[in-house]
């Protein structure tokens, strides 16, 4: 899944192994699975070359996207790898 994080979030998330990210349309953090409990424990934690993504690896409990799927990237290839002959 994709979500937004600050770096309270960030900071919530390194603290607590809870994968926290905040909501701007609602302007608050949350916990990814306090409601649902569809969970996100956190094993590590890795930043991009230019510090400005990062990536979770988690044990993932229940769904990820809020379609109810395990993985938010489960629709239509766009492009694949192409044919090297």
């Amino acid at each position: 899944m994709v979500a937004w994080m600050d770096d309270e979030a960030l900071h919530r998330t390194l603290t607590t192994r809870r994968a926290t990210y905040y909501s701007r349309s609602r302007q608050q953090y949350w916990v990814k699975g306090e409601t649902s409990g569809h969970t996100q424990q956190v094993h590590e934690v890795r930043l991009d070359c230019d510090g400005d993504t990062v990536l979770l690896v988690v044990d993932q409990e229940g769904a990820a996207c809020h379609t109810g799927t395990r993985t938010c990237f489960d629709t239509d290839v766009l492009l694949t790898a192409q044919d090297p002959r």
